[in-house]
């Protein structure tokens, strides 16, 4: 990602420095309070585990992953450190109360999404026009950029953590639907979840995105929540 923006902006400072500070703080963002809300989700419910190890907090820095954040100025998307929880303290139990609990950190990213596209779509204030357009920019399209970048960050992170596969939340959300056979069924996939994952992408990128498992339930599911906050 960094050496496409840099190569877009290379003419352009102070446009490389908007779009940075928007997108960087946007993402940012998204990642810090989809932790603290798996945080004060499992704290209400009777877990202080993420509490006593300091996640219980919107400073971004709690909550960061190096390797996380390297990925994420390189691709464009990265993760943050997952926030510890001992699900047999949950109130409603593991199953229910890890549900909900996992839930809490892709709903708060569609909360932010549905805030920042308000005064959007109220017209209460304009973005760019396009990138090209960043760097004669007015400080309110800057701060609409940002808000662009919110809802369309946020709304990424929300969709790919609702896909059932571990470890994203996906996988805990839809347990408590799930028949008792079926869940014990599932746990023997948990360890090789994140084998899964990284096989869909390499696969994706092997191809071209001609074969982009991932690519499409995420696009399909995006479209469908960017028309419903409009």
């Amino acid at each position: 990602m960094i050496f496409t923006v840099l190569n877009q902006f290379q003419d352009n400072p102070a446009a490389l420095v908007a779009f940075l500070a928007a997108a960087g703080v946007a993402m940012v963002t998204g990642l810090a309070f989809h932790e603290f809300c798996h945080a004060w989700s499992a704290y209400q419910l009777g877990d202080d585990l993420a509490a006593r190890q300091g996640r219980l907090t919107l400073n971004p820095l709690k909550h960061l992953d190096p390797i996380g954040s390297a990925l994420l100025l390189l691709v464009g998307f990265g993760f943050a450190k997952p926030t510890p929880v001992n699900p047999m303290r949950l109130r409603y139990g593991p199953i229910k109360g890890g549900a909900i609990v996992s839930a809490a950190g892709p709903l708060s990213n569609f909360f932010i999404a549905a805030v920042a596209a308000l005064p959007l779509k109220a017209g209460l204030i304009d973005s760019v026009a396009s990138f090209d357009a960043i760097g004669d920019a007015s400080g309110s399209e800057i701060v609409g950029l940002f808000l662009v970048f919110l809802v369309f960050w946020n709304v990424l992170l929300g969709v790919f953590n609702m896909i059932p596969i571990p470890p994203l939340d996906g996988f805990d959300v839809i347990q408590p639907l799930l028949p008792r056979e079926v869940r014990l069924q599932l746990q023997q996939v948990r360890p090789w979840g994140p084998a899964l994952l990284i096989g869909l992408i390499v696969i994706s990128f092997a191809t071209g995105g001609a074969i982009d498992p991932l690519g499409w339930v995420i696009g399909g599911l995006s479209d469908f929540v960017f028309d419903l906050i409009g």
